[in-house]
């Protein structure tokens, strides 16, 4: 991290006359007459070389650190923490634990939408104790009933013998 001195500029024209701002001893004063204390902007350089102004956090701001969110099932519900910046597809394989559903059987959805497995959670607004909906995937749910009727018929011959 860089921190760089920066001036404060203010609004007011220092060639036509003091406008006021003018002080004993030569200097000049933004706004009020007051002292006024220039504040020091840090700066971060970005993993693209780009050099942006650091971003204040406070506390636990979005994007940053363990959420927990609530994921309610059909007739169950869970709380699962997770990093605020992890994926769908990371928080399916999580579930996959907890319900015995493999992630590609699962779909998830937030605010009304399905979620593809790429979309990051704090981009799509999911924020501490939010709620999820998991439900099953119909399709994948009709094979396996059809699996397990197919497993319980007795399979016939398809034909039968006559003796003369």
């Amino acid at each position: 991290m860089m921190k760089l001195k920066s001036k404060r500029f203010c609004r007011g024209s220092f060639k036509f006359g003091n406008g006021g701002n003018s002080v004993k001893g030569g200097e000049k004063r933004c706004g009020n007459n007051d002292n006024t204390i220039t504040s020091e902007i840090k700066w971060e350089l970005r993993p693209g070389g780009m050099l942006v102004q650091k971003r204040e956090t406070s506390g636990s701001s979005v994007g940053e650190g363990m959420i927990t969110v609530r994921v309610s099932a059909v007739s169950e519900c869970h709380d699962v923490s997770i990093e605020s910046t992890s994926t769908f597809g990371e928080l399916k394989m999580i579930l996959s634990l907890i319900t015995s559903l493999e992630p590609r059987e699962q779909r998830l959805l937030f605010k009304g939408k399905e979620r593809e497995d790429d979309e990051y959670l704090h981009m799509v607004g999911v924020k501490d104790k939010d709620k999820v909906l998991l439900l099953e995937d119909p399709a994948i749910k009709e094979m396996k009933k059809l699996h397990r009727l197919a497993g319980t018929q007795q399979i016939g011959t398809p034909y039968c013998t006559i003796s003369v």
